[in-house]
């Protein structure tokens, strides 16, 4: 559903009767922050909660919630509130409205909103572990997955109850990231994409590698923008200390041996394939099964060439869409043009190592055969979804 009125970032937060209520002031300032507008309807069961005053003061809205507020002119505050928003957020969401929602119950102004919107609906459950593992409640979560409605989490871990286990509600910072993937256009869509990030380690000795100073982040907002934008995506990961975004299948590896191996498993059917990961150019090519001792003669270790897995990639005979990447100490441009055209691939993203590698900003130019298309610095994930945009214009243009 959507409303050809909706304002694209004006938001209703529904906010239900629990503990997690305390959350959604923080997911409200984080809105309001981002430049969201926050409509707040809230449950009587709520307010006894956090009080309306407090949304009303970090939203800088009236909070609502009675159905016969008299605020709304024509008395119909549960079909105005949603004609306006983009989107209807529930968090929390108890157990008890997910109910009301999955049986198509109105009884109070929230429950009647949501049943009479013309927008999307997303809810964030909260409640008891035995709660949200009953089978009432999963009966609910299936209905409501069907009906079209979104579920952000729950998580797992401490409950206000004392117990541990699945049922806490997302953390604001989550449910605000989610929130704004949700709305990513979907430009993607159907889609199967793969990619590589971080950096490998090729083992000198059981306990040293030779490896670089990738941190794996643009590759990893790359497969978040990706699944943002609708794709099936798969990660082949070096290692790093970074989490799998939300919705990405990830295998990790170490070696470039290894993400080879990984690439060329997970390859059949895939439609785009972005080789981020610093792979490492060699390999050694005697490595010790024992671990060397210091000494006072030279340490002889050998390298060898490794497999390059875009180039690879890239001359099969059915191959994806190939995007590569260069990180360039110098002649930043002009380098990676030429290894665009020595692997053969459509897109190739350069930037300097440098100002890169370790960093949450970068600034790229991407270059294909129309020219050079610079982006300039920002942080990493702003700048996948732009290359993602582009990518995505690139197939429509491929496939007529």
């Amino acid at each position: 559903m959507s409303s050809t009125a909706a304002r694209p970032r004006h938001i209703v937060l529904g906010i239900t009767g629990g503990v997690a209520a305390y959350k959604a002031a923080e997911l409200v300032r984080l809105l309001v922050t981002d430049a969201f507008t926050v409509q707040v309807v809230m449950t009587e069961a709520a307010a006894r909660f956090v009080t309306p005053a407090t949304f009303q003061a970090l939203s800088g809205r009236p909070v609502f919630v009675d159905l016969w507020d008299p605020r709304v002119a024509n008395g119909m505050a549960h079909i105005d509130l949603s004609r306006e928003a983009a989107a209807i957020l529930v968090a929390p969401a108890s157990a008890n409205f997910m109910a009301k929602l999955a049986h198509g119950n109105a009884d109070d102004l929230l429950s009647t909103l949501c049943l009479a919107r013309d927008c999307p609906l997303l809810i964030a459950p909260a409640m008891n572990r035995q709660m949200w593992e009953n089978a009432a409640t999963q009966r609910n979560v299936a209905q409501l997955i069907e009906d079209g409605v979104t579920l952000l989490g729950p998580d797992a871990g401490d409950q206000a109850c004392g117990e541990v286990g699945m049922g806490r509600m997302l953390e604001a910072e989550a449910l605000h990231r989610a929130l704004v993937a949700f709305f990513q256009p979907k430009v993607l869509a159907g889609k199967r994409v793969l990619l590589t990030a971080g950096p490998t380690q090729e083992a000198i000795d059981p306990v040293r590698v030779l490896t670089n100073l990738s941190s794996g982040k643009m590759g990893y907002a790359l497969a978040q923008a990706c699944t943002e934008a609708g794709a099936d995506v798969t990660l082949v990961s070096g290692p790093t200390a970074l989490a799998a975004p939300a919705g990405v299948v990830r295998e990790d590896v170490s070696s470039a041996a290894q993400m080879l191996a990984a690439v060329e498993r997970a390859l059949p059917g895939t439609d785009v394939f972005i080789g981020v990961a610093a792979v490492a150019d060699y390999t050694v090519a005697n490595p010790s099964a024992t671990k060397h001792k210091k000494g006072d003669t030279p340490l002889d270790i050998r390298f060898a060439p490794t497999v390059d897995i875009l180039a690879r990639v890239a001359a099969m005979p059915n191959r994806p869409f190939c995007v590569g990447f260069a990180a360039e100490s110098d002649h930043v441009v002009e380098n990676a043009e030429a290894k665009r055209k020595r692997k053969n691939v459509p897109l190739l993203i350069a930037n300097r190592a440098q100002d890169a590698l370790g960093s949450d900003f970068n600034a790229v130019t991407m270059i294909d055969d129309a020219g050079q298309h610079p982006i300039p610095a920002a942080p990493k994930l702003e700048v996948a979804r732009k290359i993602v945009a582009h990518i995505a214009t690139m197939l429509r243009q491929q496939n007529g």
